[in-house]
């Protein structure tokens, strides 16, 4: 089961003894900033958690899996993430 904003909201509530209203608008304010950076074409590094990245992709030719047509995809930017050393031992039990 994947992990929701409701979920983080609740956990900060629950352990940092905050109302769910400013657990909620804490959580909306960091993922604005985290948007925002990423929007601008920045990187967002979190220490002991990993940096999100954004990447462009060039065009590039494709195919329609429905019709099997060859087509162009047009240049995107898309993010990526890559984990910390520390979480990637905190994931596989080192």
């Amino acid at each position: 089961m994947a992990l929701t904003k409701a979920d983080i909201v609740e956990k900060i509530a629950e352990d940092l003894d905050f109302k769910r209203k400013k657990a909620r608008d804490a959580t909306k304010y960091i993922l604005e900033i985290i948007k925002a950076n990423l929007e601008s074409g920045e990187d967002v590094l979190i220490s002991g958690f990993g940096k999100f990245c954004v990447n462009e992709k060039r065009k590039r030719r494709g195919r329609n899996p429905a019709t099997g047509e060859d087509m162009m995809l047009s240049s995107r930017k898309v993010v990526t993430f890559k984990c910390s050393g520390k979480l990637r031992k905190r994931i596989n039990g080192s």
